[in-house]
């Protein structure tokens, strides 16, 4: 039985989740994500579709986050005046923006649409490129993030009935948000493989983090050193991510596909290429069918080289969600646009030369410690 599989689309009928034109996280990345995934032939109309996305309502949002902070976020988008520095907003990460309420809280319903298309058996896959606001917290904004769209999705799919979920995070940056909103809660797996704490933001993520109560074991971080390339990346995923997601045994597989771990991302300081995005993408899917009956729900995340890296990376993950082949040669009418938007030019492959970060041996210590101080709580 061929996969069925979903690209959900922001839409085009509320306001963009914008920071500003000077704000690093560009609406423009997700755009020309969704344009070029359309110039490739990928969605077909048939087997693989695009759906339009829906706002999440106030009771989804609870699920997750405090009613004074869904209340301070709408007021705050509607320009009322107010405390909001103790909500997380400011000058520099988290600006104020207008109906800030309005568009994040289509980001979540995006992840919520694509989550339950997974649930309902429509699609395999689905994927959310405007999602992956990963350090949202319930009552807090961080890291350019309101609502955290990929925990809300999970709780979504749990009130539904889901007995649990194994959430697997590479954005360069550590997933805090959904470690810290399930840290005591065994229904939630969170995997996060992220650029050291000690070097980058948010400052947390070591392995000495685990969970909670009877969650002890189910939060379980990879921090990586500084300049680590394609092939210590890879073999730290492979030695520690599948493993631990099968032996969890979840319904659905939940992704946040960060791509700010890219060479040449202004943010921060690993040295991936697009050949460990390409190789990540066959694990999952792999992983999807062998640990969760083949549901996975992804979202986007980190990549702050929003035409150059942002677009080519995604479109990598979703052709391996749709089980399609594609050029390497990105399209003419894609290029023309992305060159246009970016005032110079783009790559014009999806391949990139290999990486010259550090190889597989720099992350020996690390992954040794994840697996004596987390495989043991999975009986592994």
């Amino acid at each position: 039985m061929s996969e069925r599989v979903e690209l959900v689309w922001y839409g085009d009928d509320v306001p963009w989740y914008d920071h500003g034109p000077q704000h690093p996280l560009r609406p423009a990345r997700v755009i020309l994500t969704r344009q070029l995934i359309h110039d490739y032939g990928i969605v077909d109309g048939k087997r693989v579709l695009e759906t339009p996305a829906r706002d999440a309502t106030v009771d989804e949002l609870l699920l997750v986050h405090d009613e004074a902070y869904v209340d301070a976020v709408t007021r705050a988008g509607h320009g009322e005046k107010g405390p909001w520095g103790r909500y997380g907003f400011g000058p520099g990460d988290n600006p104020l923006f207008g109906h800030m309420h309005e568009a994040s809280a289509r980001v979540a319903g995006a992840s919520i649409a694509a989550a339950d298309a997974v649930l309902s058996g429509r699609t395999q896959h689905a994927f959310n490129p405007a999602g992956g606001l990963h350090h949202a917290m319930p009552g807090r904004a961080s890291g350019f993030c309101v609502y955290d769209d990929p925990a809300i999705a999970i709780a979504w799919l749990l009130g539904q009935g889901i007995s649990k979920v194994a959430y697997v995070d590479v954005d360069v940056h550590h997933g805090d948000g959904p470690q810290e909103i399930f840290y005591r809660d065994p229904r939630v797996l969170t995997i996060s493989l992220h650029q050291d704490g000690r070097t980058l933001f948010p400052g947390t993520g070591s392995v000495s983090e685990l969970g909670d109560g009877d969650a002890r074991g189910t939060a379980v971080n990879v921090p990586l050193p500084p300049r680590t390339g394609d092939e210590g990346w890879l073999d730290a995923f492979g030695q520690i991510v599948p493993p631990l997601v099968e032996a969890f045994e979840p319904e659905v597989l939940v992704t946040q596909l960060g791509c700010d771990s890219h060479r040449s991302d202004p943010l921060a300081n690993l040295m991936l290429t697009t050949a460990a995005y390409r190789e990540a993408a066959a694990m999952l899917h792999d992983l999807a069918h062998r640990a969760a009956g083949g549901r996975w729900m992804a979202t986007g995340g980190g990549g702050y080289q929003w035409a150059a890296v942002v677009p080519r990376a995604w479109t990598i993950y979703f052709a391996e969600m749709a089980g399609t082949n594609i050029p390497d040669e990105l399209p003419l009418a894609w290029l023309e646009r992305a060159a246009e938007e970016a005032g110079g030019s783009v790559p014009d492959r999806l391949s990139e030369p290999p990486s010259e970060g550090l190889g597989a041996e720099a992350v020996v210590d690390v992954v040794q410690r994840v697996r004596e101080t987390v495989f043991p709580l999975h009986h592994l």
